[in-house]
């Protein structure tokens, strides 16, 4: 099954596992971790969904990386709701939340418009102090961005940088964009310097979406 993961074979890894049922050897919490990732892998969320339940009936205890498994196949599969169902019954549980379990529910938030949601889950790790990767900014300031919160992102952007949390070119492009489409071409601009100040390689869409800002907001020379 584990083979089958690595190898993004869903089918087969589901296959092998009612094989195992049917010649009565029971699954492990291994066993059910790998079908999982084999189904996050295919994007196959109901199915990992499914496997969680059969977890609960057989009375195997879930770990992080089954939960994490399943919220990222739920992400993939823009369930958010799941996805945060998922979070709440492994708070309420022994299973320890960590980064992994919270980006996947701030991107699948953040992915369908649910911007308040990601906001919510961010604060959630900042309470609990769960160490926030570049990816849990990435996704909580796309998910602002497609909010149209050009100041909620740049807030939260701000006092992550203060804290020495480290950012990239994805983080300045989501919120060049945000700007963009709040036809904010000062702050637009702004981050575009601060982007080069920093050393950082601005890409194609680094380029286009400032030209945009520029160019809404009838500053064609800067543009």
């Amino acid at each position: 099954i584990s083979a089958c993961e690595k190898g993004g074979d869903w089918e087969k890894a589901l296959t092998l596992l009612g094989d195992m049922v049917q010649s009565q050897i029971e699954p492990n919490i291994i066993t059910f971790g790998a079908a999982i990732s084999a189904c996050e892998k295919g994007s196959r969320w109901v199915e990992a969904l499914q496997l969680c339940s059969v977890m609960a009936q057989n009375v195997v205890e879930r770990n992080a990386i089954t939960l994490n498994a399943t919220v990222s196949a739920c992400e993939k599969g823009d369930k958010w709701e799941k996805a945060l169902q998922l979070i709440s019954s492994g708070a309420r549980g022994s299973v320890e939340l960590d980064t992994i379990s919270f980006n996947s529910a701030i991107s699948a938030c953040g992915k369908v418009g649910e911007w308040e949601k990601s906001l919510q889950l961010f604060s959630v790790m900042v309470e609990n102090q769960v160490e926030r990767s570049v990816i849990t900014l990435n996704a909580t300031i796309s998910a602002c961005e497609k909010g149209t919160k050009w100041e909620t992102a740049l807030q939260i952007f701000d006092k992550s940088v203060q804290s020495s949390m480290e950012c990239d070119t994805i983080s300045f492009n989501a919120l060049i964009s945000s700007c963009e489409k709040s036809g904010e071409w000062e702050n637009a601009v702004q981050l575009f310097k601060t982007m080069t100040q920093r050393n950082m390689e601005p890409t194609i869409n680094t380029f286009t979406t400032t030209i945009s800002a520029c160019e809404k907001g009838g500053e064609w020379e800067m543009a």
